[in-house]
């Protein structure tokens, strides 16, 4: 397989996919259907959102962001194939892509355990490619059922599956992630347009993805209601509608209600005062810092929770990370080249 060859027409048949035009490979009526059924299987993937995954795909499969990335492993793809086994999330659309995409870099065969949340979308990806290119069906393994045949593992999970993940694979190579969330620090000179930024690192994908922000730490003093009053201004007011959403912020709003908790209501997400990191669907935890926080520590000794920290400057650009933005911070191809 020429990789690079492969993958930049992978991303021109996306292009136009998502153009509305007729593919290479597959029609755009093929296309829309196979979202449509994954939208009908897990009612958080809406087609919007699913084309929102494959265009940053498509982003991160241009020849020239893939040349860009590879340059830095001059050892791959390796001389000694293995399979590895890839245990794969189904929080948001395509979750798994770039641990597809770092497999078939690194030259190994990749052996995806699909998600019950996910399955349809990982075998669109599969079709398309092996429409390119022939060879990667012995290359592309997708199941649902248990895999005894493997060299080494990457899972993906909550923290209670990470506990059977270790016991299972701990005699294997591997990269095993846990819970994470992101936070967002403000330093109150912020405008309306970076906050409405801010509302994409939050929102996007209903905010189930370990690099969705779900805790403000703001300056002492900062007016809360500056943002409720902006996140009400974007697309995101919407989700009232998406019932599974819907559910979720009526549920927690009942809770706090009943139980007199101290909350904002955002008309459609809550706000609520509190030193944890991962908030419910729905709901955002904020809280306070003064010159005399050290903020650095705090931020430190929560190392193992968090994913990503947004500041400013990349308000709004959480969901879109590049190659090189590993999970939890591992070097995917380094490990890859290792095994």
């Amino acid at each position: 397989m020429d990789f690079i060859k492969t993958f930049s027409a992978f991303s021109e048949e996306l292009n136009k996919l998502l153009s509305g035009k007729d593919g290479n490979y597959i029609t755009t009526q093929n296309f829309n259907e196979t979202i449509q059924i994954a939208y009908y299987e897990n009612a958080w993937f809406t087609p919007e959102s699913i084309k929102t995954a494959l265009s940053h795909i498509k982003y991160m499969t241009q020849e020239e962001n893939l040349k860009e990335w590879l340059q830095n492993y001059p050892n791959l793809p390796v001389k000694k194939v293995k399979r590895v086994l890839t245990v794969m999330a189904g929080n948001i659309p395509i979750v798994g892509f770039q641990d597809i995409l770092s497999v078939l870099a690194s030259g190994h065969i990749f052996i995806g355990k699909l998600s019950s949340k996910d399955k349809v979308l990982p075998q669109l990806i599969k079709k398309i490619l092996i429409l390119i290119d022939p060879e990667l069906s012995e290359k592309i393994i997708l199941t649902e059922e248990p895999v005894k045949k493997f060299d080494a593992v990457i899972a993906t999970g909550s923290d209670n599956s990470a506990v059977y993940f270790e016991k299972y694979f701990g005699n294997y190579p591997n990269i095993i992630r846990r819970n994470r969330s992101s936070i967002a620090i403000f330093d109150g000179s912020e405008t309306e347009e970076d906050i409405k930024k801010l509302a994409d690192d939050i929102f996007l994908y209903f905010g189930l993805g370990c690099r969705n922000v779900s805790k403000f730490y703001l300056p002492e003093g900062y007016p809360v209601e500056k943002i409720i009053k902006t996140f009400n201004s974007t697309k995101y007011s919407g989700f009232s509608k998406h019932n599974k959403y819907a559910n979720n912020y009526d549920y927690h709003k009942a809770i706090y209600l009943l139980n007199k908790i101290d909350h904002l209501d955002g008309n459609f997400f809550l706000m609520k005062e509190d030193e944890g990191v991962s908030s419910p669907v729905s709901v955002i935890y904020y809280e306070y810092y003064n010159k005399n926080t050290n903020l650095d520590l705090k931020l430190l000794s929560l190392k193992d929770k968090i994913q990503i920290v947004q500041t400013k400057d990349k308000f709004g650009l959480a969901q879109f990370p590049e190659l090189t933005d590993y999970p939890d911070g591992v070097d995917i191809l380094e490990f890859l080249q290792n095994i």
